[in-house]
């Protein structure tokens, strides 16, 4: 599977208002067969950066609920997103 053949759309953004290093909650379509939701936009110490829905364990771990196998995948995926959250950057 190619980059090239996948086709991802942000499907909606909820900004959220307050301060918090949650800038954003995302739904995204791949392909107009699979729906994401709850990406987050997140503030870090170098920036933005998009990371996936998580769960919390029984142990109080965090983990992925959505986890990309392929870093091309994933990084096509957090352009998208963040061009979509677009000038509004903060």
């Amino acid at each position: 599977m190619t980059v090239d053949s996948i086709d991802i759309k942000v499907i909606k953004i909820h900004r959220l208002t307050q301060e918090s290093r949650i800038k954003a909650f995302v739904d995204l379509g791949i392909n107009d067969a699979l729906l994401i939701k709850g990406i987050r936009i997140v503030q870090g110490k170098k920036g933005l950066f998009v990371s996936m829905p998580t769960e919390q364990g029984k142990n109080d771990r965090w983990y992925e609920r959505v986890r990309c196998l392929n870093q091309d995948i994933r990084s096509l995926i957090a352009q998208k997103v963040l061009e979509a959250y677009g000038p509004k950057l903060s």
